[in-house]
């Protein structure tokens, strides 16, 4: 790879890194701040690649809007039934981008259909840790 490459592919990264340090912050506020620097110890470049790829190539595209990818996050997040912290995050952020409380239990309780009533147990109860964080109640 030539200088000029070199260079150019730079400017492409600290493009996708600001674009996806802004969307992440437009997301996960603190929160996802807070998991970055608790990476940058042990593998800041993964942390890097974080930033990048999820949220400055994948989340900053125009065709959906934030609140149908946090939708699509927490039914995959639910249905994989072993990501309890990632699914926590994305609960937080799926709130932060304007879905309901009563919204977020459905799309949960949707995955008991594809996924299995055990992940969707698991995903309630990540859900209620996440309610009861931000004083969230029920009916």
């Amino acid at each position: 790879m030539n200088h000029t490459t070199n260079e150019a592919q730079k400017s492409t990264d600290s493009s996708r890194y600001s674009r996806g340090l802004e969307k992440l912050r437009e997301i996960d506020g603190k929160a996802g701040e807070n998991a970055i620097t608790a990476l940058a110890d042990i593998a800041p470049d993964f942390a890097r690649l974080l930033i990048e790829f999820p949220f400055g190539d994948i989340y900053s595209r125009p065709q959906l809007d934030l609140k149908s990818r946090e939708i699509a996050v927490v039914a995959a997040l639910t249905a994989l039934g072993n990501a309890t912290p990632q699914l926590k995050v994305h609960i937080h952020a799926a709130l932060n981008v304007g879905l309901t409380r009563d919204e977020v239990v459905e799309i949960i309780m949707q995955m008991a259909v594809y996924a299995g009533f055990p992940a969707a147990l698991n995903g309630m109860f990540a859900a209620k840790d996440v309610f009861a964080e931000r004083a969230i109640s029920g009916q």
